[in-house]
């Protein structure tokens, strides 16, 4: 793979990143970098860099990819209200693959577990509204 300056801008962006941005949120901050790039180049680079392993492409539903920085294995919240998502911080949950295999004849790889509920700035706005 060649070495491509708008790439590493996108692993430079992500890695400062702890929110799990969406494409177009990449693009509007790389632009101003690279005022030329456009969004489908910042879609082709998310896309090889999670193919190879370098991000973590999340589908949680809101119709929207996030991207993560973080490939080690961890949990996410995500946000019912404001779609945001978060790092679960908490106790490895990685038993539930055995609990899994116990009723599955094929082979577990790996897992990805999300949560899902309103976070605690949602939490906030709904009860200032009250």
């Amino acid at each position: 793979m060649n070495y491509s300056r708008q790439r590493e801008s996108i692993k430079d962006f992500l890695s400062t990143r702890k929110d799990h941005p969406t494409a177009d949120t990449i693009y509007m901050n790389i632009r101003k970098q690279f005022p030329n790039i456009s969004l489908g180049t910042i879609y082709r680079n998310l896309n090889l860099l999670s193919d190879i392993g370098e991000i973590t492409r999340l589908t949680t539903g809101d119709g929207c990819d996030h991207y993560d920085f973080n490939t080690a294995p961890h949990n996410h919240f995500v946000c019912t209200r404001c779609h945001s998502v978060l790092d679960l911080e908490m106790d490895s949950i990685d038993d539930i693959v055995e609990v899994a295999r116990k009723n599955f004849p094929g082979r577990i790889d790996r897992h990805c577990t999300y949560f899902y509920g309103i976070c605690a700035e949602c939490m906030d706005t709904s009860e200032e509204a009250s």
